[in-house]
């Protein structure tokens, strides 16, 4: 049996990175994981190619040559997914599809031949040995939850490393909160699950193995929703296997917001390798957070949280939405000050989405205030729902935030918030390990932001601000330089594009 896996393409995103990889000589940010680990659980004796339409183009003879297609998708590659499906029905190959898009839009997608949804650990057997035995089924799908202590490491075989910025794996699935927005827990379960510290260990040893040395991200949706268990067995063992290989790694991954209450596992996740968190803050506005079931980072002080954060040694990426039924006019002007205030250089602001089977979708269809079904890209100027603030007041203030943030006087001087708050970790005990892409990126960076970009200024300010005030984190400047180009670049064509 021939299978062929393919991971269709992300639009030019907030998160896709592609004007920023240019600087690195990168395709793409990272490879999928998803199908990767399904690769891994297919028959040894099935010849696998696996098509990241993300790094390189999907051809004709790649689909000829395959008797079964695997497709893997987020629902912001919707897109490309319907691109790929038809040309699939041209070359007459059968699909098989799963990940988050299918499994919780299905009903978009009967005419797949197979739709094997939820966790694969679970459905997928299913599907293979009905496939042994000739009766395989158009759905596969299961209310049961998978122990991924049984999942196999990813058969990164399949993919050329050096194509992508960093690598993915995976501790837990799994949050304890119910954000009413949020599909993960529809997805992934309220009761994080996590593996086994041998078996990340293993993993790590095989991300090794292959030669990659970079940056390590952790897709949990919240790496610490199971604290003891981190702070007990999983991170000491990923602090000595660092130590033991001299540090080949980076890591960076997603949590919630009282992990600032936890200054033991913030120093641990230093210790072990993390510099990066990325913590859904969503609003300043109290009430907003009530109405979203957002309880964790409500009654709080949320910009002493972050500093906390930074504070501690690792850089806070920001979610923040705007849209909810309570928030006032001044919204707008609010998300701006605080973000400033904050010093989250990587601030996501999107419109408020109602993503398919959310808890939020399912009571604004009873309010039948729902629309046109979302792209799944909440940075579009658009939203699927009638909100209940003026809809132009809404996408002309959503506009103002981001033409705001994202102006070269704002990013910069928000970097520089963020330079002054961080203390990185003693270099002692985390030592810099120099990179050869890190002289490109600075070169070209020299290029194309401090000769042909209108934000020069501003650039040329903040290295000499860095090199004279904060030399230790003259990488840090740089690379967020380099994601402020990236950021305006998107956002300017969106806006050309709503003209």
């Amino acid at each position: 049996m021939k299978a062929l896996l393919i991971y269709p393409e992300f639009p030019d995103t907030f998160w896709s990175f592609r004007h920023a990889l240019k600087f690195i000589h990168r395709k793409a940010s990272s490879p999928p994981l998803g199908l990767l680990t399904i690769a891994a659980m297919l028959p040894e004796a099935w010849e696998k190619r696996l098509v990241d339409m993300n790094v390189e183009s999907l051809r004709d003879d790649h689909l000829r040559q395959a008797d079964l297609v695997f497709v893997s998708a987020m629902s912001v590659q919707k897109g490309s997914v319907k691109e790929v499906l038809a040309r699939c029905k041209a070359a007459g190959v059968r699909i098989v599809a799963g990940g988050p898009l299918f499994t919780t839009d299905y009903d978009a997608y009967r005419d797949v031949d197979h739709l094997v949804l939820n966790e694969a650990e679970i459905t997928l057997p299913r599907f293979l040995e009905d496939l042994r035995n000739g009766i395989a089924g158009h759905i596969y799908t299961t209310d049961e939850w998978a122990d991924i202590r049984q999942a196999p490491i990813p058969l990164w075989r399949l993919v050329n490393m050096n194509r992508y910025a960093s690598i993915n794996i995976q501790y837990s699935r799994g949050c304890p909160f119910n954000c009413e927005f949020c599909d993960i827990t529809l997805l992934c379960g309220r009761t994080p699950r996590t593996k086994e510290r041998g078996q990340i260990i293993r993993e790590l040893e095989s991300v090794y193995a292959s030669g990659f040395r970079g940056q390590v991200f952790f897709v949990d949706d919240n790496f610490i929703g199971n604290k003891k268990k981190l702070k007990e067995e999983v991170l000491p063992a990923i602090v000595e296997w660092m130590e033991r290989k001299e540090y080949p790694f980076s890591f960076n991954t997603q949590a919630s917001i009282e992990l600032s209450d936890h200054e033991d596992l913030m120093e641990m996740m230093v210790s072990a390798g993390f510099d990066v968190v990325f913590i859904g803050i969503e609003s300043p506005h109290e009430q907003s957070l009530a109405e979203c079931s957002k309880i964790q980072n409500r009654n709080r002080d949320l910009l002493a949280s972050i500093r906390k954060i930074q504070r501690a040694g690792l850089e806070v990426q920001g979610g923040f939405i705007v849209g909810f039924d309570h928030d006032p006019v001044t919204i707008f002007d609010a998300q701006i000050r605080f973000i400033q205030a904050s010093g989250i250089v990587t601030a996501m602001v999107g419109i408020l989405i109602a993503l398919p089977r959310t808890r939020l979708y399912q009571r604004l269809k009873k309010e039948h205030r729902l629309l046109d079904e979302t792209s799944g890209n909440n940075t579009d100027f658009a939203t699927n729902f009638i909100p209940k603030m003026d809809y132009d007041l809404l996408i002309n203030g959503y506009k103002k935030i981001l033409k705001t943030l994202y102006s070269p006087t704002h990013y910069y001087a928000r970097v520089r918030t963020f330079l002054r708050e961080y203390i990185p970790p003693d270099k002692k005990k985390m030592p810099f390990r120099f990179r050869p892409n890190y002289l490109t990126a600075f070169f070209r960076s020299i290029i194309v932001l401090g000769i042909v970009g209108k934000e020069r200024f501003h650039y040329w300010r903040l290295l000499f601000w860095t090199l004279f005030t904060r030399p230790r984190l003259f990488t840090q400047a740089i690379t967020l330089s380099i994601y402020g180009f990236h950021f305006r670049k998107v956002f300017q064509k969106h806006f050309q594009g709503s003209r």
